[in-house]
């Protein structure tokens, strides 16, 4: 009989993850072995336990699932890294991979598809949601700089041009510059609007 695949689930909400870890434990060959409820709680995690596969929800506090799937990859490269995500946002897909994930797919996937993704990014393939990959194709890519997705994120909760300045530590005609710029690329009228495409884009 082949070893248990042991599974480290990171996922905020509370009844997510353990309908999840439930689902998983009942197939004859996975095992959750650790949960937890933070991003920046991973990495900890998955060292103490000696994890094979890590299932990572994208939206989490301390750290997004992407950014705890770029520290695995880099601290612990052995770990196989499944992105999972409520939200079919094609730049999602696009950074997931680049950090790491082998593998990319919507929480509302059957159970047996997601033990089946975990048993093939074990055995090295890659595993995308078809629809999602179609669409990431199809929307290309970022055209965000880092700088201007900086400042985007740092204005989503209204701030004025003079308090992203201070925040940024940028001067005020910069941060103007970057917006007015982001504005143009993502063919909106202002920055609210910018904010909110970038983000449905899955681009922030």
């Amino acid at each position: 009989m082949s070893p248990t695949i042991k599974v480290l689930l990171a996922e905020d909400q509370s009844m997510v993850r353990e309908a999840l870890a439930a689902l998983l434990g009942l197939e004859d060959d996975i095992e959750v072995v650790a949960q937890v409820a933070r991003g920046d709680e991973v990495l900890q995690a998955a060292r103490e336990h000696a994890v094979d596969v890590a299932l990572l929800d994208i939206e989490m506090p301390g750290a997004t699932g992407i950014e705890a799937a770029a520290l695995l990859h880099e601290e612990l490269p052995s770990v196989k890294l499944v992105v999972l995500t409520t939200f079919g946002r094609p730049g999602y897909l696009r950074s997931a991979m680049e950090s790491g994930a082998d593998a990319f797919l919507v929480k509302d996937a059957p159970a047996a598809q997601l033990a089946e993704a975990v048993r093939k990014v074990l055995a090295g393939e890659r595993v995308i949601d078809p629809t999602l990959a179609a669409a990431a194709l199809a929307e290309g890519a970022n055209p965000l700089t880092d700088r201007e997705r900086e400042v985007l994120r740092a204005a989503e909760d209204g701030s004025t041009n003079a308090e992203l300045a201070a925040t940024l530590h940028l001067s005020q005609g910069t941060v103007r510059n970057y917006l007015s710029t982001a504005i143009q690329k993502l063919a909106v009228r202002n920055r609210a609007e910018a904010v909110r495409i970038a983000r449905e884009k899955g681009w922030l």
